[in-house]
C-alpha cells in the first residue's frame, strides 16, 4: 500500500471517528473537542481531493471561527460546561430502518455511477485559479456580494444598537 493511501486511510478514519463521537458525546465540552478533530479531517480529505482552497476555507471559517465561538461559548458559560446530554431515544428503529435504506442507496449510486478517471496528472494551483477568476470574469457579481454582505453587516449593528439602548431605558 502506497504512503498517501495510508495517510488517506487516517484521515477518513479520523474524519469518521471524531464525528462519531460528537453524536454519541455524552459531555457538550467532548462533543465540541470531537468536533475539532473533524473539522480538521475534512480539510485533509479536501487537500487530497486537490482542493486546497476548500481545505483553507475550512480551517479559516469553521475552526478559526465558527468552533472557536463555540467553545468560548461552552467553557465562558459555567452551567454549560459540566452539562450533560441526555438524549432519550425515541424512534430507535424506524430511524435505524431510515438510515439503512439511505446508506443501501448511497452505495447503490456510488456502485453503479460510471465515474470519469483522470490521466494520472491532478490539475493543482486551485487558488490561484479561484483569484484570478474573481478577479476577472467574475468581478462584478464578487463585488456586488461584498457590498450586500457590508450591508447586512451594517444592518446588523444597527439593529444590536438599537436593542442596547431599549434596554438601558
Amino acid at each position: 500500500m502506497q504512503f498517501s493511501t495510508v495517510i488517506f486511510y487516517i484521515f477518513a478514519l479520523v474524519t469518521v471517528g471524531s464525528g462519531a463521537m460528537v453524536v454519541f458525546a455524552n459531555r457538550l465540552i467532548h462533543a465540541v473537542f470531537a468536533l475539532l478533530f473533524t473539522f480538521f479531517g475534512v480539510a485533509g480529505l479536501y487537500i487530497f481531493l486537490g482542493a486546497d482552497f476548500l481545505a483553507g476555507a475550512q480551517v479559516l471559517i469553521y475552526v478559526g471561527g465558527i468552533l472557536i465561538l463555540l467553545l468560548f461559548g461552552v467553557m465562558l458559560t459555567n452551567r454549560i460546561y459540566d452539562l450533560r446530554i441526555l438524549a432519550e431515544r425515541v424512534q430507535f428503529v424506524p430511524s435505524v430502518i431510515v438510515v439503512g435504506l439511505g446508506f443501501a442507496l448511497l452505495v447503490l449510486v456510488i456502485i453503479r455511477t460510471t465515474w470519469p478517471l483522470s490521466n494520472g496528472a491532478l490539475q493543482t494551483h486551485t487558488t490561484a485559479q479561484l483569484g484570478k477568476l474573481l478577479m476577472t470574469d467574475y468581478l462584478l457579481p464578487f463585488e456586488v456580494v461584498s457590498v450586500l454582505l457590508l450591508a447586512a453587516l451594517i444592518g446588523a449593528a444597527l439593529l444590536a444598537s438599537r436593542e442596547d439602548d431599549e434596554g438601558e431605558l
